[in-house]
């Protein structure tokens, strides 16, 4: 199967960071699924930016924290045939202290990240190892691998698709399906826009700069792609020498 004739979803695909990892791979080739939660205009946005440049992309809106919705979007996405790529890109972030920290900021941020990579993920593994071919990468965060105040739900739940990354990719090594998480650190998004001065930045990263939504596509690309078949069950940080 060539790459032009597979698909790939990425989650979370209308933001920052995700936007760039469906422009990755559209330019690769793959047929490109770009999801938003809600706000499908900016996915539409987005999958008609990668047509007028000569890919293929479409744009679909599901809540990934609820599971019937996101088993219909994607029952009616199978029907065109199996994803062989899944980027699970979607989560959100409501930072406070713990001690301060409501129940509703601890359960939302989980279930995103958390039970939004089960709804998602476990619905196309079979389709995928069907065609004894696949992909699953998650991005995560450097919080998951070193810890951050005020970010004691984010961490869990980013740490949390560490361990599961692990134990899929156990499961699937056999069927040609490769499973790996990308934890960025400080990125330049709207998301992060306004949370990390220039002089902190010079503190906290090594290499004196945030890193770019392109370089975090470019890694997810890599993943994506042949090259990377025998890469698995890693956890592949990318944060200018953060950790």
């Amino acid at each position: 199967m060539t790459t032009s004739s597979r698909r790939a979803l990425v989650t979370g695909g209308s933001g920052g960071i995700g936007s760039a990892i469906c422009r990755r791979l559209a330019a690769d080739g793959y047929s490109v699924i770009v999801h938003a939660n809600g706000n499908l205009e900016k996915a539409q946005a987005v999958a008609a930016d990668i047509t007028a440049g000569g890919g293929q992309a479409q744009a679909v809106a599901f809540d990934v924290t609820d599971a019937a919705a996101t088993a219909a979007a994607l029952e009616a996405l199978l029907e065109h045939g199996p994803i062989q790529v899944l980027v699970n890109n979607a989560g959100i972030h409501d930072d406070a202290v713990f001690p301060g920290m409501q129940l509703a900021q601890w359960q939302r941020v989980l279930d995103v990240s958390l039970n939004g990579f089960f709804h998602v993920t476990q619905p196309l593994t079979m389709p995928m190892i069907r065609t004894r071919w696949g992909r699953i990468i998650t991005i995560t965060s450097v919080a998951a691998v070193a810890g951050n105040r005020g970010q004691v739900n984010y961490s869990a739940a980013k740490g949390a698709l560490h361990a599961a990354t692990k134990s899929l990719a156990l499961e699937v090594a056999s069927r040609g399906i490769t499973v790996n998480a990308v934890a960025p650190g400080i990125i330049n998004t709207a998301m992060t826009e306004g949370s990390f001065s220039a002089e902190l930045i010079n503190q906290m990263v090594p290499m004196k700069r945030a890193g770019k939504a392109e370089e975090v596509a470019d890694l997810v690309g890599f993943l994506a792609s042949e090259q990377a078949a025998y890469i698995s069950g890693q956890i592949i940080s990318i944060n200018g020498g953060m950790i």
